[in-house]
């Protein structure tokens, strides 16, 4: 599989929509976004480990899988959008320091966007990491959406994180799984339209 100059760009696209929402909206509240979000917590927790820099080697260990199963090409791609997204979650910690809002609205509102940049980096064959590296693996093989499988994988992750954190991040981290992985299904089975309709030629007899 080659990736396109379009591709990289919607990739890019992606990891950058994804850690916009990780670190505006969840980690504020330390609502893991996922498996390896989750686990980027818990590190940040025990060592106080920078978010971005625990995201990104959480997911940089989990390319061997994606190596294997889905090729160097997308291996490369997700390390790529992987990349992305930490710089993102980086910047967007150091530029935009907001005060902790409502964690519902910031739950719906960020799990809305989580889903809309996982969406677009599993459409290009990407993973968004970690957990997402398997359920996409999943998703390949059994020819099915990759939601379902993202959903248990990282709901066994946040019964951990709240076991050790906080019991109440699993209700929240399931909650925003829940609405972030119909995002992703809706947007990886999203058939785009074209902008303008066909022009019909008539000929003349």
């Amino acid at each position: 599989m080659r990736y396109t100059n379009k591709a990289f760009m919607l990739v890019a696209c992606g990891g950058f929509i994804q850690g916009m929402a990780m670190a505006l909206f969840l980690f504020p509240h330390s609502i893991p976004s996922g498996g390896a979000g989750g686990i980027a917590v818990l590190l940040n927790y025990w060592f106080d480990i920078p978010l971005s820099f625990a995201l990104w080697f959480v997911n940089f260990t989990l390319l061997v899988a994606a190596i294997y199963w889905l090729g160097n090409a997308s291996a490369i791609g997700t390390m790529f959008g992987i990349t992305i997204t930490s710089i993102s979650i980086h910047l967007f910690e150091i530029e935009m320091p907001l005060s902790i809002t409502n964690v519902w609205f910031d739950v719906i509102v960020g799990s809305m966007i989580l889903g809309l940049g996982i969406g677009i980096l599993l459409r290009q064959g990407v993973s968004n990491g970690g957990m997402g590296v398997i359920a996409l693996i999943v998703a390949t093989q059994r020819k099915i959406a990759p939601g379902r499988p993202l959903l248990i994988l990282n709901g066994c992750i946040f019964l951990l994180t709240g076991s050790i954190i906080d019991w109440r991040i699993v209700i929240l981290a399931v909650f925003s799984q829940w609405i972030s992985t119909r995002v992703v299904d809706i947007v990886y089975h999203f058939k785009m339209q074209p902008i303008f309709p066909p022009v019909i030629h008539w000929r003349k007899k």
